[in-house]
């Protein structure tokens, strides 16, 4: 683990309210959330398992790193002579020529050494890229239940009746759930002559 990691919190992300499988769909219920005047601060989007995946682009070889290089040679020298001409107006094109074959060649030579060094662990070109399973839409608690509403995620609440059942108890006696003075006098409970009367 890095000191960077150490010492950053994890943030409080509050309640999910929303799952998307893709990140497109936690994005526009993020708008949602915020055309109906939910707080942009108060709303996180938590990617869950998440897994890194390395695309390969192709072979890497002494051509296709000169190439690379040269073109990110080129962009150093446009850099430089931009600078160049920016601090020295009156700039001959030839000096301006100059700066980029010089961006280029040290772009080059920069690359080409990489690729010498790196070549005998690593002989190809990739592009890394971080995916999530799914992605959940987590508001704070205050306003969990406006942006279900929102969303049209609220939870519905489902009642399980029970359906009457005329089977005698396995355990014990059945009790009755009727109160004693509407039951027949003979299923009402003999008086204990030892407890005290109400009268």
């Amino acid at each position: 683990m890095s000191m960077m990691n150490a010492a950053l919190p994890a943030p409080e992300v509050g309640e999910t309210v929303a799952t998307y499988k893709k990140y497109e769909g936690a994005q526009r219920a993020v708008s949602k959330l915020i055309e109906n005047d939910v707080p942009a601060k108060e709303i996180a989007i938590v990617g869950r398992s998440l897994r890194s995946v390395e695309k390969v682009t192709g072979k890497l070889g002494w051509a296709r790193a000169a190439r690379q290089g040269a073109l990110n040679g080129i962009v150093l020298g446009l850099l430089f002579a931009a600078f160049a001409i920016i601090w020295m107006p009156d700039l001959q094109p030839a000096v301006i020529g100059g700066i980029l074959l010089i961006g280029l060649g040290f772009g080059m030579a920069l690359r080409l050494l990489n690729y010498s060094i790196v070549r005998r662990r690593r002989d190809f070109a990739s592009v890394m890229a971080i995916t999530a399973d799914h992605y959940e839409v987590a508001v704070s608690p205050a306003h969990v239940p406006e942006s279900r509403r929102v969303l049209g995620t609220e939870k519905t609440r489902t009642v399980v009746a029970r359906p009457p059942s005329n089977e005698p108890p396995r355990y014990g006696v059945r009790i009755d759930d009727r109160p004693r003075d509407e039951r027949p006098a003979e299923e009402r409970p003999a008086a204990d002559p030892d407890q005290p009367r109400e009268d």
